[in-house]
């Protein structure tokens, strides 16, 4: 239920479960049809040969469903708005099938009920939708969800406070009054709390007394009424607030970052999973890396530089070498004599004279990047997130507002490298969209990123 992130959760989870229970049963239903409706040239096994399959398709298409944000505002949402949602949510999980089934080169049979099975997926879900939608707006229109609030706070506060709220949670409470903290002496709440029959006060306390806040705090506590502080008082531009504990201390947190969930988790999952996978078919463009770069420069095979990680943490980045071993030595040179494509404090040239001839196809191809898969499965770095910069470029940082960046895991592609990182020469443009990636952050927009990433490298837009 909006506005009571307890009551939302478990709903939440209890549709999820249902979802996931939908999903069974959608396969169940294919595999009874082709058992019993189809033509013998169809019938074959069961659900035994893909049973493997369904731990991994029943508790993911939830999951995916709520990537896409098929749970969320429930009550307005159209129905082809949510549909939309199920078949996005279903293209995703029919790409990890479809791997799954040529890896495992599943028998025909089983691909027919898999083909039946995520129709009828996709059928049920939309249909649980609707009746769970409907039967919201009913309890919604007759008054059985609403719940009684009393708004406490100064009276241009209040008004304030519930101008903001959203068409989907003013559905679900009944302001019944109120309450001026201000004027009035918070004593005072516990007679309209008692009068009003109040499940709930909700305090605006953007310009009132914390002595006053904490009065009115206690009178709930007396009356066994739930109490809500709004975080208004604070003005944040991009942090969210939350509430936590420090060990018996509330604490109010305003986390300015993607905020620890199962989606982070699977996104750590899938860096480390795609590493090593990419690292076993990649291996021959190792080996071909190794062997040029030997003929052509002889010398060390990886170039190792210090880079800033996440919250700033050192780590040593690997990538395969494609400058002239004395590179380093010869920087600040390069600078004064050739200048830098870039502005900031970091350093390109698209025309680096320490680049040997073998390595500017490894650049093009972008197969120098291959070795930070290595950091990947050490947990160093991410598959997408804002590049890791050396760590003396990181200590140029002009302005603080920078360093945000660094609050997320670095990673190998990002959103100016996916879409020509050659045409980006200004270090602010840079940084913005680094922010912009972390502040809109969902597993879906890794996907994109990855998928623009693809075309990117083949089309030669990766570094000169």
């Amino acid at each position: 239920m909006p506005g009571s992130s307890k009551k939302e959760q478990f709903s939440l989870q209890a549709l999820q479960l249902l979802d996931a229970f939908l999903v069974w049963l959608g396969f169940a239903f294919a595999s009874a049809l082709r058992w019993n409706v189809l033509p013998k040239e169809f019938s074959g096994v069961g659900l035994d040969k893909i049973s493997w399959l369904l731990f991994v398709v029943v508790p993911f298409t939830p999951l995916a469903l709520e990537l896409f944000g098929f749970y969320t505002n429930i009550l307005n949402k159209k129905a082809s708005a949510a549909l939309s949602k199920i078949i996005q949510a279903g293209a995703v999980m029919t790409l990890a099938v479809g791997v799954c089934v040529l890896l495992f080169q599943l028998d025909p049979s089983s691909r027919l009920v898999l083909g039946l099975g995520g129709g009828f997926t996709c059928v049920f879900i939309f249909i649980r939708f609707v009746w769970v939608r409907n039967v919201m707006r009913r309890r919604v229109k007759n008054g059985a969800s609403r719940e009684r609030v009393i708004v406490a706070g100064l009276p241009d506060d209040i008004e304030e406070f519930l101008g903001d709220l959203s068409s989907e949670v003013t559905a679900y409470i009944e302001v019944r009054g109120h309450f001026d903290l201000g004027t009035r002496n918070p004593l005072d709440l516990a007679d309209m709390i008692v009068a009003e029959s109040a499940q709930r006060v909700i305090i605006s306390p953007k310009n009132v007394l914390f002595d006053k806040i904490g009065e009115a705090v206690e009178v709930c506590e007396t009356q066994g009424v739930e109490v809500w502080v709004a975080a208004n008082f604070i003005r944040s531009q991009v942090a969210r607030p939350a509430f936590d504990t420090m060990g018996d201390k509330p604490m109010l947190v305003l986390k300015s970052t993607p905020e620890l969930s199962w989606a982070l988790l699977a996104k750590s999952l899938f860096d480390r999973f795609f590493a090593l996978v990419f690292i076993l078919f990649s291996l021959p463009l190792w080996a071909f890396a190794a062997i040029g770069i030997i003929l052509a420069d002889p010398g060390p095979v990886f170039f190792r530089q210090r880079r800033s990680g996440k919250y700033g943490k050192e780590f040593t980045m690997w990538k395969f070498r494609t400058m002239a071993v004395d590179a380093e030595a010869r920087l600040a040179l390069v600078k004064e004599q050739m200048g830098n494509d870039m502005t900031g404090p970091v350093f390109k040239l698209d025309d680096d004279p320490r680049v040997f001839p073998f390595a500017k196809i490894l650049r093009k191809m972008s197969i120098d990047e291959l070795p930070q898969l290595i950091n990947v499965l050490r947990g160093e770095m991410s598959i997408v997130g804002p590049r890791p910069l050396p760590v003396y470029e990181v200590q140029d940082f002009e302005k603080s507002a920078y360093r945000r960046r660094l609050s997320v895991k670095p990673g190998i592609t990002c959103t100016w490298q996916a879409g020509g990182r050659n045409e980006i020469t200004n270090f602010d443009q840079w940084v913005e969209m680094d922010l912009a990636y972390i502040d809109n952050w969902s597993l879906w927009l890794d996907l994109k990123i990855l998928l623009k990433t693809i075309p990117a490298v083949l089309f030669n837009k990766g570094a000169k």
